[in-house]
């Protein structure tokens, strides 16, 4: 993990700590912790947060990959209306390519071999259509008209979301421009659109109201707001704001985690931006700066997720259903059920950590044609 030292700590802090929500929130669904052991320690409000961020931990994915994608683009060609489209899509092919076309395959080799948790069974859903989704970024529509798909496929929704943003997100750029506060105000719109298009999903089906498009959108666009923010405003003005940025993000930020039915109670849909402003301030904050020698001290765990959180993300479906499977063997006593997440969240690093050596980097290497890896882009999860 040599490249930790050379990454901005406190981004990959947020992006491991979304990973592991994710882990956590697909365990809870099975071994809820509200019935565990852990109730007799923990208040049941307390637990429930924390096992039930998982929507929230892709939103935080979101605003992180439109700011990192974003800051890459500007530092890389100066200006978004500089962006070499083809250059872009190469990296996101190099990037995106190599994890999802091995998933596939073995998810479909193991439908094909009717292995249990693995197989589709909605009469339906089909292996052709599945792997249709899975390429033509539309996981979460296919989802939303006929349900959910095994797990391991089920995790794709949210790359069909990314996907379909970017392959727009360069044309738009050239497009306008000639028009950059016309491109800005466009993604200002969009990426405060979420609080309209939730309400919009009032009375859709459940998965569709998780899996939209345009929520998702919206909260890849409040990163590439926050990171236009972040590159205008003059070095000497970032020292004085960030703290105070950062101190009032994180705030908001915990704060929503923990009980984010305050926010939907107090401000109905509205409350839904108090997660995607706050990641988005603290994103600006932490690129300038904030914190810098504190969130490399004792915090390399969480920052090797983050490095590794596309990998893990896409990988630890086949940590968890074989986790939930020898559990239930076993006799499934849910008391201890909670002994159970330690190596979840262990064997998904390490599954991860195989696949980023020696899957994503030599891939990634090969189809950018470099002899050495440039920064990585990310990806949700």
């Amino acid at each position: 993990m040599k490249h930790l030292a050379e990454r901005n700590g406190g981004i990959d802090i947020l992006r491991g700590l979304a990973v592991v929500l994710v882990v956590i929130h697909h365990m809870a669904l099975r071994i809820p912790l509200a019935q565990t052991g852990l109730a007799t320690i923990f208040p049941l409000w307390l637990l429930k947060a924390f096992s039930g961020n998982g929507r929230s931990a892709v939103t935080i994915f979101f605003v992180i990959s439109g700011f990192l994608i974003t800051s890459h683009t500007l530092k890389r060609w100066g200006t978004l209306s500089q962006l070499d489209w083809r250059s872009f899509y190469q990296r996101r092919a190099a990037r995106i390519l190599p994890c999802l076309v091995t998933l596939v395959v073995v998810l479909s080799v193991l439908d094909l071999a009717q292995v249990p948790d693995y197989t589709i069974e909605h009469t339906d859903q089909s292996l052709p259509r599945a792997i249709l989704a899975a390429f033509g970024m539309h996981m979460n529509w296919y989802e939303g008209q006929t349900g959910y798909l095994p797990g391991g496929w089920d995790v794709l929704w949210s790359l069909s979301i990314e996907e379909a943003f970017y392959i727009g997100f360069p044309l738009f750029c050239l497009i306008t421009a000639h028009f950059s506060r016309f491109r800005a105000f466009m993604f200002f719109c969009l990426a405060f659109s979420m609080p309209l298009s939730l309400a919009a999903l009032t009375h859709a089906s459940p998965i569709w109201q998780n899996k939209a498009y345009l929520p998702g959108m919206s909260a890849i666009a409040m990163g590439v707001c926050s990171a236009l923010l972040a590159h205008r405003i003059s070095i000497s003005r970032r020292t004085a704001l960030r703290s105070l940025m950062g101190v009032t993000s994180a705030i908001v930020f915990s704060s929503y985690l923990i009980n984010a039915p305050f926010f939907w109670n107090t401000l109905g849909s509205v409350g839904a931006l108090a997660l995607t402003i706050s990641t988005a301030f603290l994103l600006i904050a932490f690129s300038w700066g904030w914190m810098a020698d504190y969130t490399k001290r004792g915090t390399k765990w969480l920052r090797s997720f983050g490095f590794m959180s596309y990998e893990i993300y896409l990988s630890h479906m086949f940590v968890v259903l074989p986790l939930i499977a020898l559990f239930r063997i076993s006799g499934g006593n849910m008391y201890i059920g909670w002994l159970w997440f330690v190596p979840a969240i262990s064997l998904s690093w390490i599954l991860g950590y195989g696949v980023e050596h020696l899957l994503s980097r030599p891939a990634g290497r090969w189809l950018r044609g470099r002899p050495k890896p440039q920064i990585i882009d990310p990806a949700t999860t």
